[in-house]
């Protein structure tokens, strides 16, 4: 199948073409002609799936089935909600690539930088509004904005939306746009609150999943590397330098974790850059396209930043310290052997975190080929010690995985609660 035979105008085929996308992906080929067809969608979708021209193009084309003014304002007739700033920047990328061609208007905005030029944007007319919920609320508080006109409402990565604790943010929005639109709802999982959310959300949507729940892609090569705590950034320079790694992903689970590693790396001669939510959002930018570029060889990051990177032919990605939540590992390492191509990610797992790899094999419904570095071998007379995250109370190791009971939203042992890694409300707005 070819992305022609989807019923998409020249214009986009000529933006494709010039991307270098000669065919579709699953997701693709399943959620374009169930958008053009102007029906609510309910996906289910991997990172690296391509999803994001699963629902830009087929929303560029009905956008621009419409005669448009050739001056003037225009209302906002596409909403398309993301978790992160990051992702947000990355979406609206998208949107200005295959609509290059065209007669349409865009922008994005998020939290962390100015309000006032995205206002002066936004009182001239677009077409497509780019936005994390935070911002948004803020430019309609402040009546930069009006949603009355919403043709068609996008929410990617609906299940990090809900993991961090945007659910009342969504809710006032539902207020504000007509009751009568198009709703796509895309998410990585189709937990029971992302089921909740579709029931209030879609009208006899359909439903698309390309990929089994919680599962990782079989392109993805793991492998777990048993190691001493203490010897954990000795192992992690050895291997980028040994392996002549040039761009590495690298997870930990605290932002002062990442911090300090980020140092180490650099001690090390290793260049590297820290990106998490106490970074001001012109850092954060900076090191992902430092990153991106090949000027900066690693990239350390929370959790936070998972579903926030998009970076094409990434190689290498590091678990450096385990997630004690199990789907985060599915999200960490979905970073890499994105567009059918392949990556590795590497675990670096000492005695503390054997109950975390065993709750997330059970999730993955696999074991991780464990290998152990010569030099690096584990001393079998270290006894585990109780893991701190973030300040608060040791993670439980009576559990496999480490898992609290507690919602999502709410505080987890682990520390980094992920309604303060994404900056919300005034001082917390996204």
């Amino acid at each position: 199948m070819t992305f022609a035979e989807l019923g998409l105008r020249a214009e986009l085929l000529r933006a494709l073409d010039d991307a270098g996308y000669t065919e579709p992906t699953a997701i693709q080929a399943q959620a374009i002609p169930t958008v053009l067809k102007g029906t609510d969608l309910l996906a289910g979708a991997q990172t690296g799936t391509g999803k994001t021209a699963g629902f830009t193009l087929p929303l560029l084309e009905r956008l621009s089935q419409k005669e448009l003014p050739a001056k003037g304002y225009r209302p906002v007739r596409a909403l398309i909600l993301t978790p992160t700033r990051e992702l947000a920047a990355q979406v609206h990328e998208s949107v200005r690539t295959y609509g290059k061609h065209l007669d349409l208007r865009s922008t994005v905005v998020f939290g962390g930088v100015s309000i006032n030029p995205q206002m002066m944007t936004l009182r001239k007319g677009v077409d497509i509004l780019v936005a994390t919920p935070g911002r948004l609320l803020d430019l309609v508080q402040q009546n930069a904005l009006k949603l009355d006109r919403i043709e068609t409402l996008i929410l990617d990565e609906a299940d990090r939306m809900l993991d961090m604790g945007f659910i009342h943010d969504i809710k006032k929005v539902l207020k504000l746009v007509p009751a009568k639109k198009q709703t796509l709802l895309f998410s990585a999982t189709f937990s029971d609150e992302i089921k909740a959310l579709a029931d209030k959300l879609l009208n006899s949507p359909e439903l698309i999943e390309v990929a089994k729940r919680n599962t990782t892609a079989e392109r993805i090569t793991q492998r777990v590397h048993p190691v001493d705590r203490g010897r954990k950034r000795e192992l992690l320079s050895y291997l980028i330098g040994d392996g002549d790694w040039r761009q590495v992903l690298v997870f930990t689970r605290t932002k002062h974790g990442a911090n300090r590693l980020t140092e180490q790396l650099q001690q090390d001669g290793i260049s590297a850059a820290a990106i998490h939510g106490n970074k001001s959002q012109g850092a954060r930018t900076k090191a992902l396209s430092d990153f991106k570029s090949g000027k900066v060889r690693t990239l350390v990051a929370t959790d936070i930043a998972a579903r926030g990177i998009d970076i094409d032919q990434l190689p290498y990605v590091v678990n450096y310290e385990l997630p004690n939540v199990p789907e985060d590992y599915v999200h960490r390492i979905g970073r890499t052997g994105r567009a059918e191509r392949e990556g590795v990610a590497v675990s670096l797992v000492c005695v503390d975190e054997h109950n975390f790899m065993r709750g997330i094999e059970r999730l993955i419904k696999s074991d991780v080929e464990k290998v152990v570095i010569p030099g690096f071998e584990p001393d079998p007379s270290i006894r585990p010690e109780p893991i701190k995250m973030g300040g608060q109370k040791p993670a439980g190791r009576g559990k496999p995985g480490g898992r609290s009971n507690s919602r999502p939203g709410n505080s987890r042992p682990g520390g980094n609660n992920r309604r303060t890694e994404q900056p919300r409300a005034r001082s917390r707005r996204a």
